[in-house]
Protein backbone atom coordinates (compact mmCIF):
# COMPACT_ATOMS: atom_id res chain seq x y z
CA UNK A 1 0.00 0.00 0.00
CA UNK A 2 1.58 3.11 -0.92
CA UNK A 3 1.76 6.17 1.19
CA UNK A 4 -0.88 8.40 1.41
CA UNK A 5 -0.90 12.16 0.70
CA UNK A 6 -4.01 14.02 1.36
CA UNK A 7 -4.25 17.23 -1.07
CA UNK A 8 -5.11 19.42 1.98
CA UNK A 9 -2.07 17.91 3.87
CA UNK A 10 -4.27 16.34 6.73
CA UNK A 11 -3.84 13.00 8.49
CA UNK A 12 -5.96 10.16 7.43
CA UNK A 13 -8.71 10.46 10.33
CA UNK A 14 -8.13 14.60 11.10
CA UNK A 15 -11.17 16.29 10.04
CA UNK A 16 -11.12 20.18 8.52
CA UNK A 17 -11.36 22.89 11.10
CA UNK A 18 -15.67 22.78 12.15
CA UNK A 19 -17.30 26.14 12.98
CA UNK A 20 -20.56 25.85 14.31
CA UNK A 21 -21.80 29.64 14.45
CA UNK A 22 -25.23 30.51 15.65
CA UNK A 23 -27.39 33.30 15.54
CA UNK A 24 -26.57 34.11 12.62
CA UNK A 25 -29.44 35.62 10.71
CA UNK A 26 -32.26 38.22 12.34
CA UNK A 27 -35.22 36.80 11.44
CA UNK A 28 -35.77 32.94 11.49
CA UNK A 29 -36.27 31.14 14.78
CA UNK A 30 -32.95 29.24 14.67
CA UNK A 31 -29.69 29.66 12.58
CA UNK A 32 -26.44 28.18 12.09
CA UNK A 33 -23.72 28.94 9.64
CA UNK A 34 -21.67 25.73 9.45
CA UNK A 35 -18.38 25.48 8.06
CA UNK A 36 -16.21 22.47 7.18
CA UNK A 37 -12.92 23.94 5.89
CA UNK A 38 -14.34 25.67 2.81
CA UNK A 39 -17.05 24.73 2.58
CA UNK A 40 -19.42 26.98 4.07
CA UNK A 41 -23.32 26.35 4.36
CA UNK A 42 -26.19 28.87 5.73
CA UNK A 43 -28.88 27.09 7.91
CA UNK A 44 -31.96 28.63 8.98
CA UNK A 45 -35.14 26.80 11.12
CA UNK A 46 -38.61 28.40 10.47
CA UNK A 47 -41.66 27.91 12.34
CA UNK A 48 -45.17 27.79 11.64
CA UNK A 49 -47.93 27.23 13.70
CA UNK A 50 -49.72 24.64 11.00
CA UNK A 51 -48.81 20.80 9.63
CA UNK A 52 -49.39 19.87 6.00
CA UNK A 53 -52.78 18.68 5.18
CA UNK A 54 -52.32 15.49 5.66
CA UNK A 55 -50.88 15.33 9.27
CA UNK A 56 -54.13 17.59 10.14
CA UNK A 57 -55.65 16.33 13.28
CA UNK A 58 -53.02 13.79 14.56
CA UNK A 59 -51.50 16.16 17.27
CA UNK A 60 -47.96 15.70 15.67
CA UNK A 61 -45.59 18.21 14.24
CA UNK A 62 -43.45 17.89 11.14
CA UNK A 63 -39.73 18.93 10.23
CA UNK A 64 -39.14 19.26 6.27
CA UNK A 65 -36.16 20.52 4.90
CA UNK A 66 -35.10 22.95 1.47
CA UNK A 67 -31.39 22.87 -0.14
CA UNK A 68 -29.92 24.83 -2.74
CA UNK A 69 -26.88 26.36 -4.25
CA UNK A 70 -26.33 29.77 -4.76
CA UNK A 71 -24.94 30.52 -8.67
CA UNK A 72 -21.43 30.64 -7.28
CA UNK A 73 -20.88 28.47 -4.75
CA UNK A 74 -18.78 26.35 -7.09
CA UNK A 75 -15.70 27.11 -9.27
CA UNK A 76 -17.68 28.08 -12.03
CA UNK A 77 -21.30 29.62 -12.04
CA UNK A 78 -24.43 27.71 -12.05
CA UNK A 79 -27.81 28.50 -12.65
CA UNK A 80 -30.56 29.07 -9.91
CA UNK A 81 -32.64 26.29 -10.48
CA UNK A 82 -35.78 28.36 -9.74
CA UNK A 83 -34.77 29.92 -13.15
CA UNK A 84 -35.03 26.77 -14.74
CA UNK A 85 -38.56 25.84 -13.54
CA UNK A 86 -37.52 22.78 -11.29
CA UNK A 87 -35.29 21.20 -9.16
CA UNK A 88 -32.63 18.50 -10.05
CA UNK A 89 -32.92 14.82 -8.69
CA UNK A 90 -29.48 15.94 -6.72
CA UNK A 91 -31.44 18.41 -4.77
CA UNK A 92 -34.60 16.78 -3.82
CA UNK A 93 -32.50 13.81 -2.87
CA UNK A 94 -30.50 15.71 -0.83
CA UNK A 95 -33.02 17.55 1.34
CA UNK A 96 -35.19 14.91 2.37
CA UNK A 97 -32.12 13.49 3.29
CA UNK A 98 -32.10 16.37 5.43
CA UNK A 99 -35.41 15.80 6.90
CA UNK A 100 -35.17 12.41 7.25
CA UNK A 101 -32.16 12.75 9.58
CA UNK A 102 -33.43 15.54 12.03
CA UNK A 103 -37.11 14.18 12.25
CA UNK A 104 -35.50 10.64 13.56
CA UNK A 105 -34.11 12.48 16.62
CA UNK A 106 -37.39 15.04 17.22
CA UNK A 107 -40.70 13.86 18.89
CA UNK A 108 -42.83 14.82 16.39
CA UNK A 109 -46.14 14.46 19.13
CA UNK A 110 -44.12 16.17 21.61
CA UNK A 111 -44.03 19.54 19.13
CA UNK A 112 -47.65 19.26 18.72
CA UNK A 113 -48.71 20.59 15.26
CA UNK A 114 -46.19 22.55 14.67
CA UNK A 115 -44.06 22.42 11.64
CA UNK A 116 -40.02 23.57 11.35
CA UNK A 117 -38.37 24.07 8.14
CA UNK A 118 -34.91 23.80 7.66
CA UNK A 119 -33.41 25.93 5.00
CA UNK A 120 -29.97 24.78 4.20
CA UNK A 121 -28.04 26.87 1.55
CA UNK A 122 -24.45 26.42 0.43
CA UNK A 123 -22.46 29.76 -0.12
CA UNK A 124 -19.44 27.87 -0.89
CA UNK A 125 -18.71 23.93 -1.67
CA UNK A 126 -15.74 21.69 -1.31
CA UNK A 127 -17.33 18.82 -0.89
CA UNK A 128 -19.69 17.27 2.04
CA UNK A 129 -22.49 19.84 1.78
CA UNK A 130 -25.09 17.72 2.52
CA UNK A 131 -23.11 16.52 5.55
CA UNK A 132 -22.79 20.24 6.64
CA UNK A 133 -26.13 20.83 6.07
CA UNK A 134 -27.48 17.98 8.40
CA UNK A 135 -25.14 18.78 11.38
CA UNK A 136 -25.43 22.39 10.99
CA UNK A 137 -29.28 22.34 10.23
CA UNK A 138 -29.33 19.88 13.52
CA UNK A 139 -28.19 22.95 15.39
CA UNK A 140 -31.01 25.36 13.80
CA UNK A 141 -33.45 23.22 14.80
CA UNK A 142 -32.64 22.81 18.20
CA UNK A 143 -32.68 26.41 18.88
CA UNK A 144 -35.48 27.08 17.33
CA UNK A 145 -37.03 24.40 19.87
CA UNK A 146 -35.70 26.18 22.55
CA UNK A 147 -37.62 29.66 21.10
CA UNK A 148 -41.09 27.32 21.03
CA UNK A 149 -40.65 26.14 24.48
CA UNK A 150 -39.69 29.47 26.12
CA UNK A 151 -42.18 31.20 23.95
CA UNK A 152 -44.65 28.67 25.49
CA UNK A 153 -45.87 27.37 22.35
CA UNK A 154 -44.99 23.82 23.49
CA UNK A 155 -43.96 22.86 27.34
CA UNK A 156 -41.49 20.29 26.26
CA UNK A 157 -38.70 20.33 24.31
CA UNK A 158 -38.82 17.76 21.82
CA UNK A 159 -35.20 16.83 20.73
CA UNK A 160 -34.28 13.64 21.89
CA UNK A 161 -30.81 13.43 20.92
CA UNK A 162 -28.56 14.88 18.49
CA UNK A 163 -27.79 13.88 14.64
CA UNK A 164 -24.71 14.69 12.67
CA UNK A 165 -22.93 13.99 9.66
CA UNK A 166 -19.63 13.57 7.83
CA UNK A 167 -18.27 11.94 4.82
CA UNK A 168 -15.86 9.25 4.38
CA UNK A 169 -13.55 7.92 1.26
CA UNK A 170 -11.28 5.80 0.07
CA UNK A 171 -8.50 8.10 -1.29
CA UNK A 172 -4.93 6.34 -2.81
CA UNK A 173 -6.59 2.99 -1.30
CA UNK A 174 -6.62 4.63 2.34
CA UNK A 175 -9.76 5.08 4.06
CA UNK A 176 -9.80 8.87 5.22
CA UNK A 177 -11.85 10.74 7.27
CA UNK A 178 -14.14 13.81 5.99
CA UNK A 179 -13.96 14.23 2.69
CA UNK A 180 -13.14 17.34 -0.15
CA UNK A 181 -13.79 17.71 -3.36
CA UNK A 182 -10.48 16.68 -4.71
CA UNK A 183 -10.44 13.93 -2.40
CA UNK A 184 -14.47 13.39 -3.42
CA UNK A 185 -13.58 13.71 -7.36
CA UNK A 186 -10.42 11.30 -7.20
CA UNK A 187 -11.08 9.21 -4.70
CA UNK A 188 -11.80 5.00 -5.35
CA UNK A 189 -14.93 5.36 -2.71
CA UNK A 190 -17.01 7.73 -0.90
CA UNK A 191 -19.62 7.32 1.85
CA UNK A 192 -22.15 9.60 3.94
CA UNK A 193 -22.93 8.78 6.80
CA UNK A 194 -25.45 10.12 9.69
CA UNK A 195 -25.63 9.46 12.96
CA UNK A 196 -27.32 9.71 16.51
CA UNK A 197 -25.51 10.75 19.49
CA UNK A 198 -27.06 7.35 21.05
CA UNK A 199 -24.45 5.89 18.68
CA UNK A 200 -26.98 4.67 16.61
CA UNK A 201 -26.64 4.50 12.41
CA UNK A 202 -29.65 7.29 10.83
CA UNK A 203 -28.50 6.63 7.11
CA UNK A 204 -25.57 5.62 5.87
CA UNK A 205 -24.59 6.47 1.50
CA UNK A 206 -21.46 4.54 0.24
CA UNK A 207 -20.35 3.94 -3.30
CA UNK A 208 -17.53 2.36 -4.67
CA UNK A 209 -16.99 4.23 -7.64
CA UNK A 210 -13.76 3.22 -8.93
CA UNK A 211 -14.25 -0.34 -7.64
CA UNK A 212 -15.52 -2.65 -5.06
CA UNK A 213 -14.68 -1.66 -1.44
CA UNK A 214 -13.76 -4.61 0.60
CA UNK A 215 -15.14 -5.41 4.01
CA UNK A 216 -11.68 -3.89 6.04
CA UNK A 217 -12.17 -1.02 3.92
CA UNK A 218 -15.82 -0.81 5.01
CA UNK A 219 -15.37 -1.54 8.79
CA UNK A 220 -12.41 1.49 8.80
CA UNK A 221 -14.71 3.98 7.03
CA UNK A 222 -17.39 3.74 9.66
CA UNK A 223 -15.01 3.61 12.31
CA UNK A 224 -13.60 6.91 10.60
CA UNK A 225 -17.57 8.63 10.79
CA UNK A 226 -18.03 7.54 14.43
CA UNK A 227 -14.97 9.24 15.16
CA UNK A 228 -16.02 12.46 13.24
CA UNK A 229 -19.44 12.28 14.33
CA UNK A 230 -18.79 12.10 17.47
CA UNK A 231 -16.23 15.60 17.37
CA UNK A 232 -19.00 17.09 15.57
CA UNK A 233 -21.18 16.25 18.68
CA UNK A 234 -19.01 18.15 21.00
CA UNK A 235 -19.44 20.84 18.27
CA UNK A 236 -23.05 20.99 18.73
CA UNK A 237 -22.76 21.00 22.35
CA UNK A 238 -20.96 23.93 22.61
CA UNK A 239 -22.44 26.01 19.99
CA UNK A 240 -25.67 25.49 21.78
CA UNK A 241 -23.98 26.10 25.31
Amino acid sequence: MSQLVRPSGRPFDQMREIVLETEVTRYAEGSCLAKFGNTHVLCTASWENRVPGWMKGQGRGWVTAEYGMLPRATHTRGRREAAAGKQSGRTQEIQRLIGRSLRSVCDLAALGENQITIDCDVLQADGGTRTASITGGFVALSLACKYLVDEGVIPANPIMKQAAAISVGVFQDHPVLDVDYPEDSAGEADMNVVMSSDGGFIEVQGTGEERPLTRTELDEMLRLAEKGCNELFAAQRDALA
